[in-house]
C-alpha cells in the first residue's frame, strides 16, 4: 500500500487541472434513482462526493449516507481532545454537512473504531448488504472510497463494497481523496475514470458542507498535535468544478490487459535475422581508454537510480547474492552492505579492475569475469540482480539466462531487474523487451513495479509475494 504524510505539500492542484487528458474522460451517467454514499470517516462524503450528493438530491434521487467510523483517530497526539470527545463532534459535523447537501437524507453511523475497518470488514459487508436490500438494488448507485487511495480504512471499505457489487450487480463507483495528494497525472487510471461536472450552485453547497467539518479544516487549538488535517493545499483538490469517480471493474479489466501485455512473450519478427548477444569485444572496445563511460560517478540520474534500486529491495539483508553485470562496482558497493556474501560478475576485465580497487576493503565480495549465460557461478542465491544487462543478450540468450536465474534462486529468493527503456541501436533488445520476457517466462510473483520514462524496475519473489509490512510482521 502507498505510504504518505498528509502534512507534506503533495502534488500541486494546478498540475492536475492542467492535464489535457481530462477532456477525454466521460461524464458520469446519471441514470440511477437511489444513491448510497459510504464514508470511511466523517468528511469523506463531502470531499469525494459532495457535489454528487447535492445534484442527486436536487434530481429527486433518494440519498442514503453510511458512515463507518466516527473519525475519532484524526488527532492522535491532541493534548486537548480525546477520541471520545472527537467522535460526537465529528458526527455532528457530518450531520450538518449532509443536511446542507441533501436535506432529509438518511444517515447511519456504524461506530466502528477509527483505523480498524479491516478487522471489522464482515460487519461493514453485512450493513451495506442490509442497506441495499432495504432500498432495492434496481436503480441504485453505490459510491465508496477508492480502493487504491492509500488509506487503510478506504481500502477495507472498498473491499466490502466490491464483494457486494460482484454478488448483486449493483453499480459501484469509487471516489479518491488522498490519491490527489500522493499521486500524479501519469499514474492516474484514466481508463477507469468518469467525471461529474458541477454547476456554481453545487460547488457552493459542497464548499459549505466542507466548512461544516470544522475539526478537520481548522486547528483544534494552538497546541502541537491539534493542527488542521485538511490544509488549504489539500482543500484545493476539492474546489474543482468537477468530481472524479473510478469504475473498479473497468480499472481491473485495464490492469489485467496491461499485465497480460507485459507477460506476453516477444513476437519474433518475421523474415528478419535476429541480432546476436553483444560479446566481449564490444565491451572491451567500449571501455577502452575510458574511466567512467556510463557516468556512474558523475551523473545524478545514475546515483538516484541506484538509491531507488537499493530502496526497493524488500528484505534488510541477504545471505548470498549474485549481481550479473556489475561493471565498475558502484551498485555492488551498496549491495555488499546488505549482503553477507556477494558474487559480482562481468564480461569485461577493465571495469572489473576498477570494481576490485573500489571494493578492496570489502571481504564479502567475490568478483569474477564470466560470460553469462554460457558460464554461471556455482551455488544458489537468495538475491539475484539483473541491472542494465538483459538487453545485451539475444532473445535466445536472455531465455537461457532467465532459466539459469530461476534454477539458482532459493526458496523465498528475490529477483531484482532494472533496465533503461530508451532504444539503443546496438542492443539486441530494449529494457521493456527484457521485462516482458521476465514476466512471461519466470512465473514469479511481482513485489515491486516502478516505471519511469527512462527506466523500469521490478522485484520478483519465488514464494507467494508478501509486502514489506507483512514480511516484517507489521501486519498479518
Amino acid at each position: 500500500m502507498v505510504t504518505f504524510d498528509h502534512r507534506e505539500r503533495g502534488t500541486h492542484e494546478a498540475l492536475w487541472t492542467a492535464d489535457s487528458r481530462w477532456a477525454a474522460v466521460p461524464t458520469l451517467a446519471e441514470d440511477f434513482t437511489q444513491l448510497v454514499v459510504v464514508a470511511a470517516h466523517p468528511d469523506d462524503e463531502s470531499l469525494g462526493a459532495g457535489g454528487l450528493i447535492a445534484r442527486s438530491h436536487a434530481r429527486g434521487v433518494k440519498v442514503c449516507v453510511i458512515v463507518v467510523t466516527d473519525g475519532e483517530g484524526s488527532h492522535p497526539d491532541s493534548p486537548t481532545h480525546t477520541p471520545s470527545q472527537l467522535a460526537p463532534m465529528r458526527r455532528r459535523e457530518l450531520l450538518q454537512a449532509v443536511e446542507t447537501l441533501a436535506p432529509g437524507a438518511s444517515v447511519s453511523f456504524l461506530g466502528i473504531a477509527d483505523g480498524t475497518i479491516r478487522e471489522h470488514i464482515d460487519e461493514v459487508y453485512k450493513h451495506l448488504s442490509a442497506a441495499l436490500g432495504a432500498l432495492g438494488v434496481a436503480g441504485a448507485l453505490l459510491v465508496v472510497p477508492w480502493g487504491e487511495d492509500g488509506h487503510r480504512d478506504h481500502v477495507a471499505v472498498s473491499s466490502a463494497a466490491r464483494q457486494i457489487s460482484a454478488e448483486t450487480s449493483v453499480r459501484l463507483l469509487e471516489y479518491p481523496i488522498w490519491l490527489w495528494h500522493w499521486s500524479n497525472p501519469d499514474s492516474l487510471p484514466w481508463g477507469a475514470a468518469t467525471r461529474l461536472l458541477l454547476g456554481p450552485a453545487e460547488r457552493a453547497l459542497k464548499q459549505k458542507a466542507l466548512s461544516s467539518h470544522v475539526s478537520q479544516g481548522e486547528a483544534l487549538s494552538d497546541a502541537i498535535g491539534d493542527e488542521a488535517l485538511l490544509s488549504a493545499h489539500t482543500l484545493d483538490y476539492f474546489s474543482r468544478d468537477f468530481e472524479v469517480f473510478f469504475d473498479p471493474e473497468r480499472h481491473e479489466r485495464s490492469a489485467a490487459a496491461a499485465t497480460q501485455a507485459m507477460r506476453e512473450p516477444l513476437n519474433e519478427p518475421q523474415g528478419e535475422p535476429q541480432q546476436e548477444s553483444l560479446g566481449e569485444s564490444f565491451f572491451d572496445d567500449f571501455y577502452r581508454g575510458k574511466s567512467d563511460p556510463w557516468g556512474f560517478e558523475s551523473r545524478w540520474y545514475e546515483s538516484r537510480k541506484r538509491a531507488i534500486t537499493i530502496a526497493a529491495l524488500p528484505d534488510p539483508r541477504y545471505e548470498n547474492a549474485l549481481e550479473i553485470g556489475c561493471s565498475t562496482g558502484k551498485l555492488s558497493e551498496l549491495l555488499a552492505a546488505r549482503c553477507d556474501r556477494l558474487v559480482a560478475v562481468d564480461i569485461a576485465q577493465q571495469p572489473l579492475d576498477v570494481a576490485r580497487e573500489r571494493l578492496r576493503e570489502r571481504g564479502n565480495v567475490d568478483l569474477r569475469r564470466l560470460q553469462i549465460p554460457d558460464e554461471w557461478p556455482e551455488g544458489t542465491f537468495d538475491l539475484i540482480v539483473l541491472s542494465e544487462v538483459g538487453y545485451y543478450w539475444s532473445r535466445a540468450d536472455l531465455s537461457r539466462a532467465l532459466d539459469r536465474t530461476l534454477a539458482a534462486l532459493r526458496p523465498n529468493g528475490v529477483l531484482m531487474c532494472c533496465h533503461w527503456r530508451h532504444d539503443v541501436a546496438e542492443y539486441p533488445l530494449t529494457g521493456d523487451d527484457v521485462h516482458r520476457e521476465v514476466n512471461a517466462l519466470l512465473g514469479l510473483e511481482r513485489l515491486v513495479s516502478h516505471v519511469e520514462e527512462d527506466f523500469i524496475l521490478e522485484v520478483f519473489a519465488t514464494s507467494p509475494a508478501q509486502s514489506v509490512a507483512r514480511r516484517t510482521g507489521l501486519i498479518s
